[in-house]
């Protein structure tokens, strides 16, 4: 008679390959707009650093969606983590594989501390509410084992941290770091579990990240003219400034109390164009946004979106004026 397998491994399987990226975006997004999140509208700009950007009350994911993870660079993932961390969301990675294959269902994986879900993971966790068991890390497979209940199993059954170590195959000090909540491999973790009788496993958060961002831009030096002017310009006033590369907008403007979705155009025709994406995403990550536009406009608001020219800014010697001029722009 077979064994049956430990619940954490039902879901465990490669991932399905689809037609092609658009094909599981879509997907993706029929699967937040199910479960209840309000979406960003879909644009056909390509490179961008998330594709996605959802919100379900104080759940904020950032999402990019790749066929092949191996594309996902460093410098992408940097960016989506800061930009993450700036507006308190989470970002998340959904991919079909690597160059060592197809992604498994049910395991995490990660680039540059951004977490990896192939898609049938991603509509697990949030149709069914299954989560994840078992991350990829160097060297192979693991849980992370719950370390009270692996003490508790062996003080009630009295076993020896020898015996428990001879069973799983590891060394007593090996069993001493699981029972202070080390992860362990799949195998060893089936191995406790089946000589307990005890279920030790415990499931994943898949938006548990490194927060910690690399300096992306060490200066505005790398900008255009106009783009490096309103940069410096809005940092002698006071605010940090985070440039953005791989976005629909070129910053966030930022001190302790706000956050501003920062368009800066050249070009009078983008102008309609740039605040309309912007505005979309402000509203999905509930911020203020501001487009500041080198030649003069006849509006003074896209959709919400407040337009500050050039000569305008120059003006400004306060920073609360600035975010006078939303306030009053942007109904």
């Amino acid at each position: 008679m077979m064994e049956s397998q430990p619940a954490y491994l039902k879901y465990v399987g490669p991932g399905r390959s689809p037609v092609n990226r658009e094909r599981v975006l879509d997907e993706v997004r029929e699967i937040l707009a199910k479960t209840g999140f309000y979406l960003s509208e879909k644009t056909n700009t390509r490179g961008l650093s998330f594709d996605a950007v959802a919100r379900r009350d104080e759940i904020l994911l950032l999402i990019k969606v790749l066929l092949n993870v191996d594309a996902f660079s460093r410098q992408s993932a940097e960016e989506l983590k800061m930009i993450a961390t700036t507006l308190k969301g989470a970002p998340l990675l959904i991919g079909e594989r690597s160059g060592a294959g197809p992604l498994q269902d049910g395991v995490i994986y990660s680039r540059s501390g951004v977490p990896i879900l192939s898609r049938q993971t991603f509509k697990d966790f949030f149709e069914e509410g299954v989560p994840p068991f078992i991350f990829s890390a160097p060297g192979g497979m693991y849980v992370k084992l719950d370390g009270e209940a692996l003490r508790r199993a062996r003080e009630e059954k009295e076993i020896s941290l020898g015996a428990l170590a001879e069973i799983a195959g590891v060394s007593r000090r090996a069993i001493q770091m699981y029972l202070e909540g080390m992860s362990a491999t799949v195998d060893i973790a089936m191995r406790l579990e089946k000589f307990l009788g005890e279920p030790l496993v415990v499931p994943m958060d898949p938006f548990q990240y490194s927060a910690r961002v690399a300096d992306l831009l060490g200066n505005f030096e790398e900008f255009e003219r106009f783009e490096r002017d309103v940069f410096q310009r809005l940092f002698r006033l006071g605010y940090d400034v985070l440039p953005t590369v791989k976005c629909p907008f070129e910053a966030f403007t930022k001190d302790r109390e706000i956050v501003l979705l920062t368009g800066v155009t050249s070009r009078e025709e983008r102008a309609d164009e740039k605040a309309s994406i912007v505005s979309n995403l402000a509203k999905i990550v509930e911020r203020d946004s501001v487009l500041f536009v080198e030649r003069r406009v006849s509006r003074k608001s896209f959709g919400g979106t407040a337009v500050i020219g050039k000569e305008e800014l120059r003006k400004i010697r306060d920073r609360a004026k600035i975010l006078e001029l939303i306030e009053e722009r942007k109904s």
